[in-house]
């Protein structure tokens, strides 16, 4: 899950009477990628994934792939087409990308990460992979491969 870092403001006031002292804290946030998608969130059981996105409306069957570190939430697909196409499945800018994982039979959404990708987003703020994948899909992530043979393809990934 990304975490979002605020900066405070920490204000003091002096009223009229001596003993009066007023403390007011203001805060905001630094990050202004929107807030996290679901495709990539951590996961034990597909029931945990696509939270306040209606699960019967994505083109896909949810899944949990668990075989990933933390469980990667994301649904089968069978283009790009398939892939954030729900209210609420993807952040905007974020492409997310139909491809098997690891040489599976099944093809699953997945965040990507390569060039053309990255260069769409237009609040990318980095052209670095690395840097793309842990502010837009989570801190922990690199852009990695999702070998899946001759459809191999670059995803944000634990």
């Amino acid at each position: 899950m990304k975490t979002a870092f605020a900066h405070c403001l920490i204000t003091m006031a002096v009223s009229a009477v001596p003993v009066g002292l007023a403390l007011a804290v203001a805060c905001s946030s630094s990050n202004s990628a929107p807030p996290p998608g679901q495709t990539g969130s951590t996961c034990t059981t597909a029931a945990q994934c696509y939270p306040g996105v209606d699960a019967g409306a994505l083109q896909g069957t949810v899944t949990c792939l668990t075989q990933l570190q933390n469980g990667y939430c994301t649904h089968t697909c069978q283009s790009n087409a398939n892939c954030c196409t729900v209210p609420k499945e993807c952040p905007t800018g974020l492409t997310e990308i139909c491809s098997p994982l690891q040489s599976a039979g099944s093809t699953y959404c997945l965040v990507a990460c390569d060039t053309a990708s990255i260069t769409a987003n237009p609040a990318a703020g980095t052209t670095d992979p690395q840097t793309y994948c842990q502010k837009w899909a989570n801190p922990t992530f690199t852009c990695r491969s999702s070998g899946g043979g001759s459809a191999n393809q670059k995803f944000c990934g634990p």
